[in-house]
């Protein structure tokens, strides 16, 4: 690192916006606010209510604490940049926030993939569903999905620590995406790219492939149930989790697929959705679509209500 010319970089965030500076941060604060009560609700009464001590609420348990950690990696920095002149963060810094950034994505991206393999068996499995998922299965997959998105994300900021910095030292973004930091590079970043795009690219394709794969089963076995009243029952297990898949690839497929902007409004736009919106969506889903989080709600209020 003592090669870096360049020893901290400006973060632009939303300072196009500062006329509107109060209003955004009164939104966000309240974005914040309701991500982090939403997701701990769920992780409190997973872990404090007996009938949610299940597979399934054991990864929607991981799930709510990723987006969690997820938030805390972006929106502190955030708001607290709408009310600072120098919007700075060290170089160290910089890597270290677009290291967990990255992490917290891919563990919610493999966890995904686990999760629609839970469904997968629960619907085509049943009778086989708790010797399949039991409590060491779901501890080995919850540790597979940790350690995937922590290595690769590792991997990564160790050949970003190669490269020279030397200027302009700007990202047009609130926090430090590690594509944008890429190209304030003055050295050769193919090697770079092409762990970031092209393994990456294969990796993301295969958790993707993984997680959609269990659903054409999951299809297959509910249409051939005669009895609608069971189909209905069997579909509506995996619609709270396939809102989430669908939310959370198209929002990353539109972030990272759509053309660059000449402008940088639009990019970051996108990113306040990935990376400050989404989190507070899956709390707000499972909620409102998940009949047991609902009864666990509703024991909870009678007790203390």
């Amino acid at each position: 690192m003592e090669n870096q010319t360049v020893s901290e970089f400006t973060l632009l965030g939303l300072s196009y916006l500062p006329e509107l500076k109060h209003q955004v941060f009164v939104m966000f604060l309240l974005v914040y606010f309701m991500t982090l009560c939403g997701n701990l609700l769920i992780v409190v009464l997973i872990f404090t209510d007996n009938h949610l001590h299940t597979p399934m609420h054991l990864f929607l348990g991981h799930l709510a604490g990723v987006d969690i950690c997820y938030s805390q990696v972006t929106c502190p920095r955030m708001l607290l940049d709408f009310y600072s002149e120098k919007k700075t963060i060290s170089y160290s810094s910089c890597l270290t926030q677009a290291f967990f950034f990255m992490c917290f994505a891919r563990c919610e991206c493999y966890l995904l993939a686990v999760m629609s393999y839970d469904r997968y068996v629960a619907v085509c499995q049943p009778l086989h569903y708790l010797h399949i998922m039991s409590w060491k299965r779901c501890t080995q997959l919850i540790t597979v999905v940790w350690a995937l998105g922590s290595s690769y994300s590792l991997m990564e900021i160790l050949f970003t620590l190669r490269l020279t910095f030397c200027g302009p030292s700007t990202i047009h973004n609130f926090f430090c995406d590690l594509p944008q930091l890429l190209t304030l590079s003055c050295t050769d970043t193919s090697l770079n790219m092409l762990l970031l795009f092209v393994l990456g690219g294969i990796i993301s394709f295969c958790a993707f492939f993984t997680t959609f794969l269990p659903y054409v089963y999951i299809f297959y076995t509910v249409h051939r149930i005669q009895t609608k009243n069971i189909k209905l029952k069997a579909f509506s297990t995996c619609t709270s989790h396939l809102t989430v898949v669908c939310i959370f690839y198209g929002t990353l497929c539109f972030a990272y697929l759509h053309p660059h902007s000449r402008y940088f409004d639009a990019d970051i736009v996108v990113a306040v959705v990935y990376a400050a919106i989404l989190p507070l969506l899956n709390p707000i889903i499972y909620s409102l679509r998940n009949g047991e989080i609902q009864s666990a709600l509703g024991r909870i209020k009678k007790k203390y209500v």
